[in-house]
């Protein structure tokens, strides 16, 4: 009786946050397309807050896909091709998720940094090429998370032992240790660079902010000094960076010790399933 009332509630938790997060990526992409349409020159985190708005959606419809099909679907619900699909996609979604939060972090560093600063040069240019670099990670993401169509299987097509359930329905086949090992490493090393990179920036950040209340308190009295709306994007942006750097590395702990383990415990799953779309609702809810 105790274990099926916790699963209903990690349920209803699960289906409450994949509904609000829906609602507010759907309503952040809306409103920055909308002020994209208004505006002659777009600004460049305008366009990454609606790159990243719309990942997430699509992210929180795979999770939705995959808690509809285990809470009322039947055991043969899902097939081989939808199991390679809704996987690959979350895989692919996941990455681009870290990907794009770090562009924003860096974009939001050039945009106020000081025109002394060697920064400053890249200004006029982040518009310019902003749409080159959402390419570029949906090329990193897609070559970096192809091996799940390969190895990602429906459950109740396979009488293997020694699958690893992500899900109730999919499960991933064994794979060799080798390439396991130098798809592990390839994806750690992009992670660990672009949540590398988003430190950095978000230091300079800190240090650029530091500077500018330094100034402010000279300048002006402190009761009536007021941030900048560049300030406090700044603060959004770096709230949401400390935020995302916490969730990763508690996912991805948790994700390396039962890939390399081998075995995915049913609690530690629905947490997982919990944490990976934690980011995806608030960033929204920050954001807006």
């Amino acid at each position: 009786m105790i274990t099926s009332s916790i699963y209903v509630t990690v349920k209803i938790c699960q289906f409450l946050q994949v509904g609000i997060g829906v609602s507010a990526n759907f309503f952040l992409l809306l409103f920055h397309i909308f002020m994209l349409l208004l505006d002659h020159r777009p600004k460049p985190t305008d366009l990454i807050i609606c790159h990243l708005s719309f990942v997430h959606v699509m992210k929180l419809f795979t999770g939705l896909f995959l808690l509809s099909a285990e809470v009322l679907g039947s055991l043969n619900s899902i097939n081989d091709f939808e199991c390679k699909a809704l996987f690959c996609m979350g895989r692919v979604t996941r990455s681009l998720s870290i990907c794009t939060t770090c562009l924003l972090s860096v974009i939001q560093v050039i945009t106020i940094s000081p025109s002394t600063s060697w920064l400053a040069r890249f200004k006029y240019k982040c518009t310019k090429h902003i749409f080159h670099s959402f390419l570029i990670l949906w090329f990193l993401s897609l070559s970096l998370s192809s091996n799940c169509i390969i190895y990602s299987v429906a459950s109740f097509n396979v009488t293997q032992t020694d699958l690893l359930n992500v899900s109730k329905y999919c499960s991933l086949s064994p794979m060799d240790p080798i390439i396991r090992g130098l798809i592990l490493t390839l994806t750690i090393a992009r992670d660990v660079y672009f949540v590398g990179l988003m430190v950095l920036s978000s230091s300079y950040m800190v240090i650029l902010l530091t500077r500018h209340q330094r100034c402010c308190q000279h300048l002006h009295s402190t009761s009536f000094s007021r941030a900048s709306p560049e300030n406090r994007a700044t603060q959004t942006v770096l709230l949401l960076v400390s935020f995302f750097v916490v969730v990763y590395w508690i996912d991805i702990i948790t994700s390396l010790s039962s890939t390399v383990l081998w075995n995915y415990d049913p609690v530690i799953l629905d947490f997982q399933k919990l944490l990976s779309n934690v980011y995806a609702t608030v960033s929204a809810l920050v954001l807006n």
